[in-house]
């Protein structure tokens, strides 16, 4: 019996050593809209890009997205989502700070948030991500589809500016998603960019029996395909969450045609 003791609580030390050793879990909290959010059975093949995004990290990382459909800086406040985020922020964790879809919304007043109060929001929620010790990364909203030409997006974010203005009076890591995103199916041409978007004739989806036409709301490709555009970001800022990305299969280290 003595034996079995020491064995077990030899192997107990081993296991906390272990977990003490370990790498701490680091949060990376998502606060934004429809274009970033976890979506309902009934709304896909709709997509978040930050539902792709959250698997491209190691078991170090936790990505909690907190995005919601519909939600602009002031809502997010006034429901108490950013609330509910800064109650488990601690020191070391990240915050990915993306809205302007909902806040330029003039029409909608059940979202509209005024110029002047959206980039007090945004500034408050830089101030209150840095106040925890954690770090907020601001970007601007994704692109709307909507060609102007042959060849060319035209610009629908009235607020994409304004984020630019925060970005730099805070001097905060900023990625401008809005002009990354538009490049980046400009590029693409609109034939194939519809492909990423929610484009569904009628008839071919129980969720969207009439078909949909949908230029604002990425599919499962398009959020791949987004998410791997804010890895890219990433990159080129050598930011540390790249160092911590997931270790890949070898059988995936070979290329395949």
């Amino acid at each position: 019996m003595r034996v079995f003791t020491q064995s077990l609580l030899f192997t107990a030390g081993l296991l906390a050593a272990s977990v003490a050793g370990a790498e701490p879990v680091t949060n990376v909290f998502m606060a934004g809209d429809s274009t970033m959010a976890i979506k309902e059975v009934k709304d896909y093949p709709e997509t978040g890009w930050g539902v792709p995004f959250a698997y491209f990290f190691d078991d170090s990382v936790k990505v909690d997205n907190r995005a919601k459909n519909g939600r602009s800086t002031r809502t997010f406040i006034e429901e108490k989502r950013w609330a509910g985020i800064m109650q488990q922020l601690k020191a070391g964790d990240y915050v990915f700070i993306q809205f302007g879809h909902n806040d330029e919304s003039e029409r909608k007043k059940d979202r509209y948030t005024a110029p002047g109060q959206y980039k007090s929001n945004l500034s408050r929620f830089i101030s209150d991500v840095r106040s925890a010790g954690a770090e907020p990364i601001l970007m601007s909203p994704i692109t709307r589809r909507y060609f102007e030409s042959k060849d060319k997006i035209k610009h629908t974010h009235p607020y994409a500016p304004l984020v630019r203005e925060v970005a730099a009076k805070e001097k905060v890591l900023f990625i401008d998603m809005e002009v990354v995103t538009r490049e980046y199916f400009q590029a693409m041409g609109d034939k194939a960019s519809a492909l990423r978007f929610m484009h569904i004739a009628p008839g071919l989806h129980p969720n969207y029996p009439v078909g949909v036409r949908d230029d604002t709301h990425l599919n499962q490709l398009g959020a791949r395909e987004v998410a791997q555009l804010v890895l890219a970001e990433l990159r080129k800022l050598d930011h540390p969450l790249v160092k911590r990305l997931r270790t890949p299969d070898e059988k995936h280290l070979a290329l395949k045609y």
